[in-house]
């Protein structure tokens, strides 16, 4: 995944990098970027995969998270935080993606999966069942306010609170009484939704 995607890189790279740097749309050299790519790539799959459950999908937005990154006219300095804006912009990408996803389109897609696993599942009902409740984990953090959304997500996927500052750009202190609030607001809404359904 990641080498075909660094492949994809670089074709971009190639491809638009002459015609994008005689406009000076890009500060990028073509080594840097491929670092940046290649230490960060997986983790911001992973974050995506989380929240999204589709892998197509993940493939398609980490490299798009990676190609506004390269288009950026101004670099984040070099003692910025390029791997925080990455994941800002990540899980930024992904809720829009919940948000976009159309509820019958999510019930067919179950259906389908449903139907073509049915044969070798041995309770189709789990399977059922945990469909649901990933559906209604994916709309509660829909739901929610990017930032609760971005810090619940960076957490779930092993962040440490220092991390999450860095990524979030808040002081250290501040984290867990962000993280309890946004649990807290997460909660509410997945209880709303278990209730109406």
């Amino acid at each position: 995944m990641i080498a075909e995607s660094a492949e994809g890189i670089s074709r971009m790279s190639a491809s638009h990098g002459e015609m994008e740097r005689s406009a000076g749309a890009t500060g990028w050299d073509a080594s840097d970027f491929e670092k940046v790519f290649l230490e960060n790539f997986s983790r911001i799959a992973a974050v995506l995969f989380r929240l999204l459950g589709d892998r197509a999908r993940t493939e398609e937005l980490a490299n798009e998270v990676f190609w506004k990154l390269y288009r950026q006219p101004a670099l984040p300095a070099t003692e910025g935080n390029v791997p925080g804006w990455l994941y800002r912009t990540a899980t930024n990408l992904g809720i829009d993606e919940l948000r976009s996803r159309g509820k019958r389109k999510q019930y067919e897609e179950a259906a389908g999966r449903l139907t073509a696993e049915s044969d070798g599942s041995p309770d189709p009902l789990d399977e059922v069942l945990r469909e649901e409740k990933c559906r209604q984990v994916r709309t509660a953090l829909a739901a929610l306010k990017p930032a609760q959304a971005q810090i619940l997500i960076l957490r779930h996927s092993g962040f440490s609170y220092n991390e999450l500052a860095d990524c979030l750009r808040v002081s250290r202190g501040s984290v867990g009484t962000m993280l309890m609030r946004a649990e807290a607001e997460f909660q509410r809404r997945y209880l709303a939704l278990e209730r109406k359904s």
